[in-house]
């Protein structure tokens, strides 16, 4: 491999990638300063004129799963530098960065992980034949012919490929379908997530950069949704980047790569995954540069925004006043024309699948509180009832649970309708409405959860408390359900606007856009970094389709079409106490309402074992999903040595019962077993060295010698690819995947 990148990335074509990468990033970030200063005027205002959607009457979690692990388990990864595959424990802490193990030993003695997994950008393909057509789609030409060796062999029939389209691949195989499936709805969570990088709570910078990107994009006559707008602000723009700079490079270093076409397809993966690699990092540098430069200037920008809001808004009315009466005969005909039929069938195309996702997860909210309170009757009592709590209020966040929701999205097709409206991909549009999905449960569970709390308060028997939970349950789910008609309807709206502005503003722009720059006089010179003549041209676009986009979801509504609720049945502080409850610390049903006696006597600490086993307790309660494994006698074929494992996660109330009777050390480990080859698993040896002592570096934290690490889940790097394990000194220009003198696999 690194024969490869050294004679096709030499220093030459590096510093070429590098100054093209440069002029790109110098451009955009022009643009991204442009609008750090309107998006700066419009937080403020908006803070100012309190205009917002309608009081949400569910709570909100203020920190969601924190220090919590969503999954863990045994998998099989490809290891592309001796084309083996080999075993891994696999763990998805709370930020849904997927960490990669040598083992589970390895995890328990805290030796640093193999990789750190950022998804954002992936797609998790199933099947191998799916993978080998977007390679060959990649890089055309390359198509292997039938019955030669493919790019990628896999052991078993269940496969599962982290794709993207400018990283590094990573392979993965299962034994079982069940297994597949599992991490499957895990590895899309962790995609899904990860996605949606850029915090909800930015109200400048996040703004300021997504319309930074989608002006740069329109000036290069790209209209339409993009569906590479995945990660944080650095993954964003190196995708960004790479977009211009991959077709160029594609044909300029195609043609010379040589071997049979499997051979070329996999040069050029590692290729594209360097070039990356040195986009992210120069990106990396000059947007924090950038970024830091403007946060330096935002307290005078907020001075100058304080003191002359009032001519500021005057100055931006008159502006778009003058926009309006130029664009206005000519937006209308257009929205008339080749809008307005159209519509009523996309917001259809919306609504189906959206709202059936909605009622999934109110139907799977009510199945498991009611699960729960079964349980309390027939079983647990008030003693277990903190561990029935434990695990309800990580529903949201189970992403085996939550699948049967989420999948109601996958239907979603604009047939028809993506080409006519230039819509590259719906995938951006399932992932916000099962992003409100998961949202939407976690504020039910919490309302719930807070709302019992206080009915324990009372100190009920467990009859009383029975009643109240299915009190509680009912009062909760009205909640629910004007919330989720509240969150459809802004999605609805949000996803129409997404669709019909960049089609409106591409129509408009032969006739229209060469006459904006004569408006910069209307705007005073001290007002230049709060308005701009393009943004106020687009919001006066958009109020032209506005009307009518409320108008189409107003009648769905009036209409009572799929559970949305009028626009004028506001619940105005139906509530009010609600919200004082959840100022409260918060509520850690596994210690409050224990029945395990974890607590030790009188004011000494418990001896070295008993607050090791405590520990051990509080990391297993904390995790979401118990380790995969499925019930047949010979374990899981994977693994190398015999371990103790969770219990599988419980999919039907059934199995729940089941669980809540067992001791969960009781259960045995499986055996090892051999490969599917025959041979025996085997594990590369530890040296003595790297399990005594500290490892020599680690990708997410370094201490000094003889620290104590703490037991904290590893972030994921910013890097879409995941971050470098490797000894001190040892960074190459090009990072490739290697075994070290100390057996330590630097891996991405």
């Amino acid at each position: 491999m690194g024969d490869i990148l050294s004679t096709h990335l030499d220093d030459a074509r590096r510093q070429h990638i590098a100054e093209k990468t440069e002029k790109i990033l110098r451009e955009f970030l022009r643009f991204y300063e442009d609008q750090y200063g309107v998006s700066l005027f419009n937080s403020m205002r908006h803070e100012i004129e309190g205009t917002g959607p309608p009081q949400a009457q569910l709570l909100w979690r203020k920190v969601p799963l924190d220090e919590r692990i969503i999954f863990s388990g045994n998998l099989f990864q490809y290891q592309e530098d001796n084309k083996k595959w080999r075993n891994r424990f696999s763990l998805v802490p709370h930020n849904y960065g997927l960490v990669l193990y040598e083992n589970k030993v390895a995890y328990e003695r805290q030796i640093p992980p193999r990789a750190v997994i950022n998804s954002a950008g992936y797609k998790v393909l199933t099947s191998v034949d799916q993978y080998l057509e977007l390679v060959s789609n990649s890089l055309p030409g390359t198509t292997s012919k039938s019955g030669s060796t493919p790019i990628l062999k896999c052991p078993t029939q269940f496969p599962l490929i982290l794709w993207h389209p400018y990283a590094r691949h990573y392979y993965f195989c299962m034994m079982t379908e069940a297994e597949q499936d599992k991490w499957q709805a895990v590895l899309q969570d962790c995609v899904r997530h990860c996605n949606n990088g850029i915090p909800e709570n930015s109200k400048v910078e996040g703004p300021a950069f997504t319309d930074a990107i989608r002006m740069y994009r329109q000036s290069k006559e790209q209209y339409g949704t993009w569906e590479m707008l995945c990660g944080n602000e650095v993954q964003i723009l190196s995708n960004l980047v790479m977009e211009e700079l991959g077709p160029a490079l594609k044909a300029e270093l195609g043609p010379r790569l040589k071997g049979k076409p499997q051979e070329r397809q996999r040069q050029w993966i590692q290729i594209s995954d360097a070039v990356y690699r040195l986009v992210f990092e120069q990106a990396k540098v000059h947007f924090e540069e950038v970024l830091c430069k403007l946060q330096l200037a935002r307290p005078a920008m907020e001075a100058v925004i304080r003191t002359d809001m009032d001519q500021i808004i005057t100055s931006k009315e008159h502006l778009a006043s003058k926009i309006r009466a130029f664009i206005l005969p000519k937006a209308e005909v257009c929205v008339r024309n080749h809008v307005q039929p159209y519509i009523p069938s996309i917001l259809e195309a919306l609504m189906v699948p959206t709202s059936q996702g909605f009622t999934e997860v109110r139907d799977v909210f009510f199945k498991e509180v009611t699960d729960m309170n079964l349980n309390v009757i027939n079983e647990g009592g008030i003693d277990k009832l903190g561990e029935y709590m434990e695990k309800l209020s990580q529903l949201a966040y189970h992403p085996l649970k939550m699948q049967s929701c989420y999948e109601k999205m996958e239907p979603l097709r604009l047939d028809g309708l993506q080409q006519r409206f230039d819509v590259s991909s719906t995938s951006v549009f399932k992932q916000r409405a099962q992003i409100h999905m998961r949202e939407q449960m976690d504020n039910a569970v919490y309302t719930f959860e807070t709302l019992l709390h206080q009915e324990l308060g009372k100190g009920p028997t467990k009859e009383e408390l029975c009643k109240s939970i299915q009190r509680i349950l009912e009062r909760v789910l009205k909640k629910y359900d004007y919330d989720s008609s509240s969150v459809r309807k802004r999605f609805f709206r949000e996803a129409l606007l997404q669709i019909t502005i960049p089609f409106l503003l591409k129509k408009l722009a032969p006739t229209c856009k060469s006459e904006l720059p004569r408006f910069q006089e209307l705007i005073f010179e001290d007002f230049a970094r709060f308005i701009l003549v393009e943004n106020t041209y687009e919001e006066v676009v958009l109020q032209t389709v506005m009307k009518d986009i409320l108008q189409a979801v107003k009648e769905a509504a009036v209409q009572r079409k799929h559970n949305l609720y009028r626009d004028s049945m506001v619940l105005h502080n139906s509530d009010p106490n609600l919200h004082l409850l959840a100022e409260g610390a918060p509520i850690v049903w596994g210690e409050q309402y224990s029945d395990s006696g974890d607590s030790s006597d009188g004011g000494g600490s418990p001896c070295p074992s008993e607050a090791a086993t405590l520990t051990e307790k509080r990391r297993r309660a904390k995790q979401v999903v118990s380790v995969v494994q499925d019930d047949y006698e010979s374990g899981l074929p994977f693994e190398a040595a015999s371990e103790p494992l969770s219990p599988a996660s419980p999919d039907s109330v059934a199995e729940l019962r089941g669980l809540l009777a067992q001791d969960p050390q009781a259960e045995s480990s499986p055996p090892a077993s051999p490969l599917l080859n025959g041979a025996p698993v085997q594990e590369s040896p530890q040296p003595a060295a790297v399990l005594e002592a500290s490892p020599p570096a680690s990708p997410l934290r370094h201490l000094p010698p003889g620290k104590a690490v703490d037991l904290e889940p590893p972030k994921p790097s910013d890097q879409e690819t995941g971050e470098q394990v490797s000894s001190p000194g040892s960074r190459p220009p090009i990072h490739t995947t290697t075994e070290d003198s100390a057996g330590v696999q630097t891996e991405f």
